[in-house]
């Protein structure tokens, strides 16, 4: 492999890099610091779904369900992944 070779590749790799740098390691970021928060919701915190709905959470199911009261005795079961954001986050009992 000369150089001719190598200097034809080089422009091909420098934009692997970039879109590295620049999408694909922002997104992992982004992604793992949302599993972070899915994980740590408990009861009492105010959520906002990927549907826009806005509710408390009522009580955590399991390890990927929880019981969200969209109003006064509104529960709606939702998929922990799909919320968006927690709006709110109540204090762990002592």
């Amino acid at each position: 492999m000369d150089m001719n070779q190598i200097g034809q590749f080089l422009p091909l790799i420098l934009i692997f890099a970039i879109m590295y740098f620049l999408l694909i390691r922002p997104q992992q970021k982004k992604m793992k610091e949302h599993t972070q928060m899915v994980a740590n919701v408990r009861r009492g915190d105010q959520v906002v779904t990927q549907g826009g709905l806005i509710g408390k959470i009522a009580k955590v199911k399991d390890d990927n369900e929880v019981e969200v009261e969209l109003a006064e005795g509104v529960k709606v079961r939702v998929v922990k992944s799909t919320i968006a954001q927690v709006l709110s986050k109540t204090e762990p009992a002592a």
